[in-house]
């Protein structure tokens, strides 16, 4: 079990110790921190802060439960010069992330039609474990692996107004399409434009409180009208990115001299650890695209029902990545290689990546609840900078394995569960309800409010689910 020095009611530290080259930070609140003494996460992230090169603090975010290599809510700062990138750091789901479009559809205009309409959506956005949707060219992806969101702009998949509302415009370099294994690009072929499975889920959802009318107006929330939550990756493409990297580092460097083989990793300014960026980019890419194309197959059905509705992006974040940014560390600007796994980017006002019509409020950061929980909206923050490099918490984070989930509930309980909250949901997998439960996850209440409090993502609303499509 790791040592921890309490810090506040909501921080605490793991002391820097043995082979640790730093300390490491968790945000938890007591009833948090004892869901993650339940698994190994706390051991992950001091193993994380034994790597090379890493700055200040490795961070467990409030929603950090173990994943492979790193947590998952974990993040870790690389200097260029001596760092690493790890695919562990990153995870399998590479740029898994969240959408949130705003309607003018008032919310009880579309109840009269809700089955219809999340039926119709269930229909023109396939779903499911190794499903398929269209069959692109090999030349579409390969543009698709290099151009991301763009390519689906421009071929009449969204405006570019939707560009300006993505993190990284929807498109990262450098990113360069024969760093990509084919059987990776193989397994892409069918699925741009799919949902997937897991966690994956897409939603239509009600405001049901605002905490900062300000900020909720200047993201085009409105109380009254419905909203819409997209949330998947990179699919079977950016699995197969991480497994070739892995294999490929492990044939490189080894692994004896790290705490955890799923540490696995390579020096960020390495060949190896350059054309895993690369390889990195083209899955966040094929990402990008992806939740680009499902979003102009919703807006295609919403207008079908309600032919003047306007169904704006209001932001896309990423959930899985590792990006070159620049921070002060200890009064000097740095450019470090941040590995964000399970944890959502929160940049405060004035920061260049962020939107121009949001520059002045902070970055949109969207956590999405679990199946018949709220999902909420919060703000970017300078504090997150200055303490969590631009981080704070993806989602609620699981307390039960998917197996011990469908040991211990039934698809019958969690429809009867989800009935009584008036939550209408449709799915090609009876086990992918129960796998996805609400009891299967942490309390994203209670996330929320440790982010809040802690001042690394600021409350702005709470949206619960009126409809819900899983794969």
């Amino acid at each position: 079990m790791a040592e921890l020095k309490k810090i506040s009611d909501i921080e605490w530290e793991i002391p820097k110790s043995g082979k640790m080259k730093v300390p490491a930070l968790v945000y938890a609140s007591e009833k948090l921190l004892r869901d993650m003494q339940e698994d190994k996460c706390l051991e992950q992230i001091k193993n994380v802060a034994a790597l090379p090169g890493i700055v200040k603090n490795a961070i467990a975010l409030p929603d950090a439960h173990q994943g492979y290599g790193f947590p998952i809510g974990g993040v870790a700062a690389f200097d260029l010069e001596k760092g690493i990138i790890s695919p562990g750091g990153v995870g399998y789901d590479i740029n898994c992330g969240v959408r949130l479009l705003s309607t003018n559809i008032p919310v009880r205009e579309f109840l009269k039609k809700r089955k219809e309409v999340l039926h119709s959506i269930f229909r023109a956005v396939p779903s499911g474990v190794g499903v398929g949707g269209k069959k692109y060219g090999r030349e579409d992806i390969l543009e698709v692996l290099q151009n991301g969101a763009e390519w689906a702009v421009k071929n009449g998949f969204g405006t570019k107004e939707d560009l300006e509302h993505t993190e990284e415009k929807g498109k990262m370099s450098p990113a360069n399409p024969s760093d990509v294994s084919q059987r990776a690009i193989a397994r892409g072929l069918p699925q741009l434009g799919t949902l997937g499975a897991g966690n994956h889920f897409l939603e239509i959802e009600k405001i049901d409180a605002i905490y900062d009318e300000k900020i909720a107006e200047a993201f085009g929330l409105d109380k009254d009208c419905i909203t819409l939550m997209i949330h998947c990756g990179s699919r079977g493409l950016g699995h197969q990115v991480a497994s070739d990297y892995i294999r490929l580092m492990e044939k490189e460097y080894g692994f004896k001299n790290l705490p955890d083989r799923e540490l696995i990793n390579a020096p960020i300014k390495s060949e190896l650890g350059q054309k895993y960026l690369s390889a990195m980019n083209c899955a966040v890419n094929f990402a990008f695209a992806n939740r680009q194309t499902i979003m102009h197959h919703v807006r295609e059905q919403l207008k079908k029902y309600f032919p003047k509705a306007k169904v704006n992006l209001v932001y896309d974040v990423c959930h899985n990545i590792a990006k070159i940014e620049d921070f002060v560390v200890e009064g000097k600007k740095m450019a470090l290689c941040v590995h964000r796994k399970g944890a959502t980017r929160s940049f405060g006002p004035g920061r260049k990546e962020i939107p121009a019509d949001y520059r002045k409020i902070g970055q949109p950061v969207l956590i999405p609840g679990s199946m018949g929980t709220a999902s909420y909206v919060l703000v970017g923050t300078k504090k997150a900078e200055e303490t969590t490099f631009g981080s704070t918490a993806h989602g609620s984070g699981r307390v039960e394995s998917r197996s011990q989930a469908k040991r211990e509930l039934t698809p019958e309980q969690i429809q009867k569960e989800l009935a009584s909250k008036d939550i209408i949901v449709e799915t090609l997998s009876q086990k992918s309800l129960v796998e996805e439960a609400p009891e299967a996850y942490k309390d994203v209440d209670e996330v929320v409010r440790v982010s809040h409090e802690a001042g690394i993502g600021n409350l702005v609303a709470r949206i619960v689910p009126l409809a819900v499509m899983k794969g």
